[in-house]
């Protein structure tokens, strides 16, 4: 969480003013207003954390309870982004507004923006983002079924078709950690860990039950909050300021008369920034301690200016400490890449990001989030058609994206299996003829392989180019998704430019194929043009020639004469 943008005067999120120009509301959105009083504030004079949480936690809920029409027990928070702190003042006013994104079979993810207003200036500004995750309870009849969000906007089937991949990646988020432990690094001369530990216990009275009679999550979340400021005090000996939230997980419910002891350590601090380990256990009488809840926050120290200031190393304890120094490290690597790759505008990424195992699960987000977005764009001009295939423009902030459009006769899974191996693209493409070489440079998993794809020039005297391409399929969550191919330059050490070739850029392309029917699907080709694409597509957009209905008319072709092949191996495998 940063605080910027907190004097900014913006209008704050295009999604909520699109639907109130066209009189539309989504069905599950709740929203909430609260005026920040003295009561709600900490010993700085700002809104505390733990109250913003427990307004969160509660539109969310109320949000997640519209859609399912049932009660829903809260799972997970994992990250909010952007927060600035909010300094106490009376007219100051903190508007929430929540709604369910996307469901799946028994959970759902809630989308939340929670932004500030200056009742004396009209002044707006954003002040966090965050998705959390409720899962149904389980009824007598068995599990629940959720019913289907349907997006009705542009920016609704954006957060709904992003939601398949944020899920994706919370699914994964243990292995990528796993992975990384093993390059971590510990300080020898630091302050011994132990002296951050925290252990406090609170007894669930009426007051902190939700409507659900369990204890109110945003009243667990608040209590987790306090104890970590508490350790990471203990650390810098001065007050922290929190700056993000890495996956609250809600393991289990809690009930009136629990008594939760909540126990907090630093697990690692860096130059500017500290981590904290948090968990909540409860109990009642003498059953053993269970296991409801953790999350990892980190914290800031800010000096006279409002500037991070430089913070002591921390020595971990032996065995537990020592892992939980080195996840700290693993977590801290994931934060940088998900904020350089995810977070960022778009113009203020290079086009070419280095890919390595670690950030692979945030590449490949980013790589198929873009090509989702494009999907999602509804003011495509029509170019040209010819031969039932259609050009589309598109062209905004100087900027220019082209979609080529055609149906098959041909299985949806088979054209998504024939299209996803670049290596065959010579065999329709005229553009990938010329090709010397289509190489598979690593096979990261099934769903991601790099490519180095090698074209001669398209001018007599001038050098050919190279691409490095990280290709990132997907499968559809459920009939509401496509097969996506989705391609992206990337940078590997392993493969720098050479002499031979100008090394070219492609920031989002590749192919959504939608299954229509069980015979006909839908093909679309996307590319965000760039100076390294656009000699081999600007005399099609201009009208000067017609390769591209050539290709995309030889691309059926190929689909057609490979099918029968293709489904006589699936069915060997």
């Amino acid at each position: 969480m940063t605080s910027e943008g907190k004097h900014a005067d913006t209008v704050l999120d295009p999604l909520f003013i699109e639907e109130s120009e066209e009189g539309y509301r989504n069905p599950t959105e709740v929203k909430m207003s609260q005026i920040v009083l003295p009561c709600h504030a900490n010993h700085c004079g700002e809104l505390s954390v733990g109250q913003l949480l427990k307004w969160m936690d509660s539109t969310a809920c109320l949000s997640a309870e519209r859609h399912a029409g049932c009660i829903n027990l809260n799972a997970a928070l994992p990250w909010c982004i952007s927060n600035s702190f909010l300094t106490l003042t009376e007219h100051y006013v903190v508007n929430i507004i929540a709604k369910v994104n996307r469901a799946f079979t028994s959970s759902m993810e809630v989308g939340i923006l929670v932004t500030c207003e200056d009742l004396y200036t009209d002044r707006q500004w954003k002040v966090c983002h965050a998705f959390a995750t409720f899962v149904a309870r389980r009824t007598e009849a068995g599990k629940v079924q959720l019913k289907q969000v349907i997006p009705h906007t542009q920016m609704e089937q954006m957060e709904y078709s992003l939601a398949a991949e944020r899920r994706r990646m919370r699914l994964i988020h243990a292995e990528i950690i796993t992975d990384l432990l093993s390059k971590c690094q510990e300080y020898q001369d630091a302050v011994p860990a132990e002296r951050t530990r925290v252990e406090s216990v609170e007894l669930v009275l009426p007051p902190h039950a939700n409507h659900q009679v369990s204890t109110f999550g945003g009243q667990i979340m608040a209590w987790m909050e306090n104890v970590a400021t508490i350790a990471a005090s203990r650390l810098c000996n001065a007050h922290p300021t929190l700056r993000s939230i890495d996956m609250f997980h809600f393991r289990g419910p809690s009930h009136i008369g629990d008594r939760l002891v909540l126990k907090a350590i630093v697990n690692n601090s860096f130059k500017h920034s500290m981590e904290v380990g948090v968990c909540a256990e409860a109990y009642q009488g003498g059953e053993p301690l269970r296991h409801i809840n953790s999350a990892f926050m980190t914290f800031e120290v800010l000096d006279s200016d409002r500037k991070p200031s430089t913070l002591p190393r921390i020595r971990p304890e032996p065995v537990d400490g020592k892992r939980r120094y080195q996840e700290a490290i693993a977590r801290k690597k994931i934060r940088l890449d998900r904020k350089y790759i995810i977070s960022c505008k778009q113009t203020e990424v290079p086009l070419s990001v280095p890919w390595d195992p670690s950030n692979q699960m945030y590449l490949s987000y980013n790589n198929v989030s873009a090509l989702k977005l494009m999907d999602t764009r509804n003011n495509w001009v029509l170019t040209s058609e010819k031969n039932k295939v259609r050009l589309y423009t598109l062209e905004e902030n100087h900027v220019l994206c082209f979609k080529v459009e055609m149906h098959v006769g041909v299985p949806a899974e088979q054209t998504f299996h024939l299209l996803s191996d670049l290596r065959r693209r010579k065999e329709w493409d005229q553009h990938y003829e010329s090709v010397t070489e289509c190489e598979v440079i690593n096979q990261a998993d099934e769903e991601d392989t790099l490519y180095r794809v090698a074209t001669p020039s398209v001018s007599k005297r001038g050098k050919g180019k190279d691409f490095i391409l990280l290709a990132s399929r997907r499968k559809p969550c459920d009939a509401r998704d496509p097969y996506l191919i989705a391609l992206r330059s990337v940078t590997l050490p392993t493969h720098p430019p050479t002499e031979d070739y100008t090394r070219g850029e492609v920031l989002c392309a590749g192919f959504t194929i939608w299954e229509e029917s069980s015979t006909v699907t839908k093909i679309t080709y996307y590319n965000q043009a760039t100076p390294g694409v656009l000699p081999y597509i600007s005399t099609d957009i201009a009208g000067l020639s017609s390769s591209f209905y050539s290709a995309f008319s030889a691309c059926s072709d190929f689909l057609e004469a490979n099918k029968d092949s293709l489904a006589s191996l699936q069915k060997l495998t």
